[in-house]
């Protein structure tokens, strides 16, 4: 971490969190002399991220929060995580969309960003078991009114999670009897052994469905869910055609990514926004 006193907030935390996760724990006096900035600022800051949910405050300090496989933390939970990495995903992802086709985007904050930039894509069909995506679509209706081009959105019906996804029998049927060009899908967790898991064992069900029902699978997904697990796996990485994913992603886990899929995209690098590897 270099020391900039004049780094964002959220900069600041997230790289206050990098550094838990890494280290395993750091202490106040730590921060201050890496961010350049005040004990008071740091405290704040670790205040912030202990309100998240992402980390636990010790005296002195501050600790990674130990999660149980079924933790599914709430959408306003998540939403606060990430959000340079979240949105150079989502631009990133918004340009593997070609107009007039059928998308399927999954709940979670990623697919919730990436909804934002896909409002001018024309004649799209959006199918989505996330309230928080249709509203962004149907928000942007109201704003403009009826426009020529505007998206057809499709929401399912089904039980509400934490994560304001709709999920059960109902969301399971009608996802099965549709079909779509391609599935932006957002997930709790992601590694070699596991493939893509979640906490929740009736998401994990509806997002197997999304998975069938998909002609290519496009996973968005922020370097922090690499190597989390949760309880239910629901597809391996195998039948992802594309990771989208941060710069804050490791060398190591990189290789070891496209070793499984047919491309990795990683956004937001300097001089290289994205990069790809075909297999």
């Amino acid at each position: 971490m270099s020391e900039n006193q004049n780094l964002l907030a959220e900069q600041r935390r997230a790289l206050i969190l990098d550094e838990v996760r890494r280290r395993g724990g750091v202490r106040v006096n730590e921060l201050t002399r890496k961010l350049g900035v005040s004990d008071m600022t740091v405290r704040r800051d670790l205040d912030a991220l202990a309100r998240q949910g992402v980390l636990e405050k010790v005296h002195g300090g501050a600790v990674p929060v130990v999660e149980a496989s079924t933790h599914e933390p709430g959408f306003e939970a998540k939403s606060g995580l990430e959000l340079t990495a979240k949105e150079d995903i989502a631009r990133s992802a918004a340009e593997l969309v070609a107009p007039g086709t059928a998308i399927a985007l999954s709940g979670g904050t990623t697919t919730y960003a990436l909804a934002h930039h896909l409002l001018d894509v024309p004649d799209l069909t959006v199918v989505t078991n996330s309230v928080r995506v249709a509203d962004v679509f149907h928000a942007a209706q109201r704003t403009t009114g009826p426009r020529q081009g505007a998206a057809t959105v499709v929401l399912t019906g089904g039980v509400r999670t934490p994560s304001d996804s709709l999920v059960g029998p109902v969301a399971d049927q009608a996802i099965g009897a549709l079909h779509f060009d391609v599935l932006f899908l957002g997930v709790h967790g992601i590694s070699v052994e596991a493939g893509l898991s979640t906490p929740n064992l009736a998401e994990a069900e509806t997002n197997r469905r999304l998975v069938q029902s998909a002609r290519r699978v496009v996973v968005v997904a922020d370097h922090t869910k690499w190597g989390t697990v949760g309880l239910s796996s629901f597809a391996s990485l195998e039948q992802v055609d594309t990771l989208v994913t941060d710069a804050g992603l490791p060398a190591a886990a990189r290789g070891e990514i496209s070793e499984h899929l047919r491309r990795l995209v990683v956004a937001g690098e300097i001089g290289e926004p994205v990069e790809g590897t075909d297999s």
